[in-house]
């Protein structure tokens, strides 16, 4: 081999070792999805992210927010990430139970007294759905509040029957919690978040589970006159971004990055829940029509109802990791339901 080759091959092979680590910490621009819309609390606090992590690296992380479902539901955004077309997005338990079916535990009904109750458990849930998410490629960046679900119908529920009468709204793309929904009674109608309010006002949909600052930020109120006053959950969320994102940001940005994250997760933690119950005081000046739960069987069949979703919809492990944790902080602080109205 000549001298002019053997350096000109030295060359090429320097630059092949040489361009993993020049590739990780140069610009890495990101396209954050959610389904949030423009100008709510949430999206605000994303665009906040955003900026601050441009600022904390200089430029070397860059983050547009598409909000507004502008790239689709959940699943669409979902295998929009797996193809890198997008690297972030703020899902609802919808879109991460399509990555990994534990954080379903989150779907549980009437499993949650309390916001206090529930970030407890979050707390000690979190190294071990951090570990699940990233075993399917994704880095949890921060957890993300949306607020307390309320039944929002279009005529008024207080009991049971009237609730399983309904035709309920339900995520589409989540099959097994349709599937669900039918065994125990209900009439489920599977559609894309984004199509809500196009159900409700032809009537394809009578009731929306939705916390009250969402149904006024998505308008959903004006077809909805009612709001059953009981608390069936927490809608939670999270921030996650793709593992191969995540592998080309420095390491040195990183910790940084994750502060700014936690920074956000603490702030939706206090806003949200005084947000909802302002929603409420706004919608009933609006006139809204607040109806009680009547009868003790909502509570006699929240067990019965969490415990089918055991091994079927929530592993069983983390079920019972999450049914210990509840227990036990009820134990050191007795639970004490949320008011809303």
């Amino acid at each position: 081999m000549s001298h002019a080759r053997f350096v000109s091959t030295l060359l090429v092979l320097l630059a092949a070792v040489a361009w993993p680590a020049r590739a990780v910490g140069q610009g890495v621009p990101v396209k954050l999805a959610s389904v949030v819309p423009a100008g709510s609390i949430w999206d605000t606090e994303l665009q906040r992210l955003a900026a601050d992590w441009k600022q904390v690296t200089n430029g070397r992380v860059t983050v547009t927010v598409f909000n507004g479902g502008a790239q689709g539901d959940e699943p669409s955004v979902l295998r929009k990430m797996r193809l890198d077309t997008l690297q972030a997005a703020s899902f609802t338990v919808v879109g991460l139970a399509s990555i990994d079916p534990a954080f379903n535990v989150f779907n549980l009904p009437f499993f949650f007294d309390s916001y206090e109750e529930l970030n407890a458990v979050v707390e000690k849930l979190t190294p071990v759905l951090r570990k699940r998410l990233e075993a399917k490629g994704f880095v949890l960046l921060n957890w993300g509040h949306g607020g307390w679900l309320q039944l929002f119908s279009t005529k008024p529920v207080s009991t049971l029957a009237d609730l399983k009468a309904l035709k309920l709204y339900t995520a589409a793309g989540d099959d097994r919690m349709t599937q669900w929904y039918k065994a125990n009674g209900f009439q489920p109608r599977a559609m894309a978040m984004t199509d809500i309010l196009t159900g409700l006002s032809t009537k394809m949909i009578e009731g929306v589970p939705t916390p009250p600052v969402a149904a006024m930020a998505f308008q959903w109120n004006r077809h909805t006159p009612y709001m059953l006053d009981i608390g069936i959950g927490p809608l939670v969320g999270a921030t996650v971004v793709s593992a191969k994102t995540w592998s080309r940001i420095a390491q040195g940005d990183r910790a940084k990055l994750l502060e700014l994250a936690q920074g956000t997760e603490k702030r939706l933690q206090t806003v949200v829940p005084a947000q909802d119950a302002f929603a409420v005081l706004m919608l009933k000046q609006q006139g809204l029509t607040v109806t009680k739960a009547s009868g003790s069987e909502w509570r006699q069949q929240a067990e019965a109802l969490s415990a089918t979703m055991r091994g079927e919809m929530v592993p069983r492990d983390i079920f019972d990791m999450a049914l210990r944790e509840r227990n036990l902080f009820r134990q050191r602080a007795p639970a004490q339901a949320i008011k809303f109205t």
